[in-house]
């Protein structure tokens, strides 16, 4: 047995080990409802979509929602754990990254009826200067009629409740220059748009008094696949004929309500990939990706 392993308990981890090879179906469809929503949300103008629009990258998050009954939902305002999530015994729930790949022959569409199958990979504890850390992995396949569309591996990280005199991880400055640039400012209204039309309850992202209080950050946290989305829709922005075939981003530093933050794109010089990434208000890069075109 390690020290890691004594430290949070062989047993507790065994347990939450247990979930890993548990898997989950789903069964969804691709309205336009939906679309419309986030279009909006991203004061983008779109056209009306229709059946047979693409779903732009990203936007799949908008389907396969949780949909917990009132009284199964924990404090935090997720559903209670123990279900196809392992019960993690730690408060702190963060969205802290993901690699995705899409089928160029077969896009998802608006009109599709499709169906999501989830894995548990990996269940995976670390102890660092600021505690302990468990790390879920999750792997996603979403198919249409036609097969494959979408390949997700989904990071899921579990820390404890901030205390006084936590250490804090030394911030990343951003790069300094980017092609592309757009500010964002992350305000109630967008925070609330998108925690509705992907039926997130989580507390931290609505309820000020519980973030500050009981989480202990300072503000509303911005959703970590809402800064995905924005940094891709800032590709589509500049390159509205490209077609990502692939997407991995790391969330790297919480970004707040508190500040206007920036997103920042970089083509190669062969235009294949685009390096992109979010700073906050003082220049400390908070999530950072890259997107593979065809």
């Amino acid at each position: 047995m390690t020290n890691e392993a004594r430290t949070w308990g062989a047993a507790t981890l065994a347990h939450l080990q247990s979930w890993v090879g548990r898997t989950e179906i789903l069964n969804d469809d691709i309205a336009a409802a939906p679309v419309r929503g986030l279009s909006a949300t991203l004061d983008r103008s779109d056209p009306a979509p229709a059946p047979g629009t693409p779903l732009p990258p990203l936007w799949h998050w908008l389907y396969f929602l949780p949909q917990p009954r009132q009284s199964l939902l924990g404090p935090d305002g997720h559903a209670a754990r123990g279900g196809f999530l392992p019960p993690v015994p730690l408060p702190r729930r963060m969205w802290a990254g993901g690699r995705l790949q899409w089928q160029a022959d077969n896009p998802l569409v608006v009109g599709d009826a499709v169906t999501r199958v989830s894995r548990v990979v990996s269940v995976t504890h670390k102890s660092g200067r600021s505690g302990d850390l468990l790390f879920v992995l999750v792997r996603h396949e979403i198919s249409n009629e036609k097969g494959l569309a979408l390949t997700e591996e989904h990071d899921i990280v579990y820390r404890a409740s901030a205390a006084p005199g936590d250490p804090v991880p030394p911030p990343t400055m951003a790069d300094l220059g980017s092609l592309w640039h757009r500010e964002i400012v992350p305000d109630d209204v967008l925070l609330f748009r998108y925690s509705a039309l992907t039926f997130n309850s989580h507390r931290i992202h609505y309820d000020r008094r519980y973030v500050t209080e009981v989480e202990g950050y300072p503000g509303l946290i911005v959703h970590g696949p809402l800064i995905a989305t924005l940094l891709i829709d800032l590709l589509g922005r500049e390159m509205p004929e490209a077609q990502v075939l692939s997407f991995q981003f790391k969330a790297l530093r919480p970004t707040f309500d508190l500040q206007p933050f920036h997103l920042n794109a970089q083509p190669s010089a062969d235009g294949r990939t685009v390096r992109l990434w979010a700073e906050d208000h003082e220049g400390w890069l908070t999530m950072q990706a890259t997107a593979a075109l065809a």
